[in-house]
């Protein structure tokens, strides 16, 4: 093992800790005002599969059993989600082809451009390039992130460097489906009582992650019933 490697990885052992202290500061007092009381997907019962993942609901990675599914409600501009992404991309490559990893949109009404960003994740999904528009978010985060002037043009620029057709990325960003989408996933995440990003669902129920050690062993322990 490279000196790089082994750096590498003892920063990701301790991102997930990193998201715990952060995501008291991206909860958003409307979530929890609209899902006051809301245990699904606790401990107990788990949440209702038809509201977790809908038909149109965003698989980045896809297990062909089926056995267990991860679910993660995020916001492209939350600091945590940004510090949880590199944990999330190294378990859907080490659990390939045995996990399947859902992304629903959950953006939160005080970042002034998590929904602009949703929108543009989901206007490029239209020409088959959702997964490298939402690398490209969390990858450049720290330049348009907790700024409360709009970054619609940075948003472009993304899209030109992807290479997309750019006639269709506006309309289909511009689109009141698009947005009506990104709200439909924001909604589900209220029902379900989300009331912060990022919150994750194992197979139904929401794990109580503190490291990637945590996230590994909720995955381990549904992948052996």
């Amino acid at each position: 093992m490279t000196k790089n490697l082994k750096i590498s990885l003892a920063l990701v052992a301790v991102v997930l800790a990193v998201v715990g202290a952060l995501l008291a500061a991206n909860r958003t007092p409307k979530a929890s005002a609209d899902a006051s009381g809301g245990t699904a997907g606790g401990q107990g019962e788990a949440a209702p599969a038809s509201v977790l993942v809908r038909p149109d609901s965003h698989r980045l990675s896809t297990a062909k059993d089926g056995k267990v599914t991860v679910v993660e409600f995020l916001d492209l501009e939350c600091e945590s989600c940004r510090a949880a992404f590199p944990v999330v991309e190294q378990l859907r490559e080490e659990y390939e082809g045995r996990v399947t990893f859902v992304m629903r949109y959950f953006p939160i009404p005080s970042h002034k451009n998590a929904e602009l960003a949703a929108r543009a994740v989901e206007a490029a999904s239209k020409q088959g390039k959702l997964e490298a528009m939402y690398q490209k978010m969390y990858q450049t985060q720290e330049s348009w992130g907790d700024q409360q002037v709009s970054h619609e043009e940075t948003f472009r620029g993304f899209a030109r460097e992807l290479g997309l057709d750019m006639k269709k990325f506006e309309a289909d960003w511009k689109d009141p489906a698009t947005a009506k989408r990104v709200e439909k996933d924001r909604q589900d995440g209220l029902t379900l009582g989300v009331q912060g990003t990022p919150t994750f669902f194992i197979n139904g129920h929401r794990p109580q992650i503190q490291s990637e050690q945590d996230f590994k062993a909720a995955i381990e322990a549904e992948l052996a019933k």
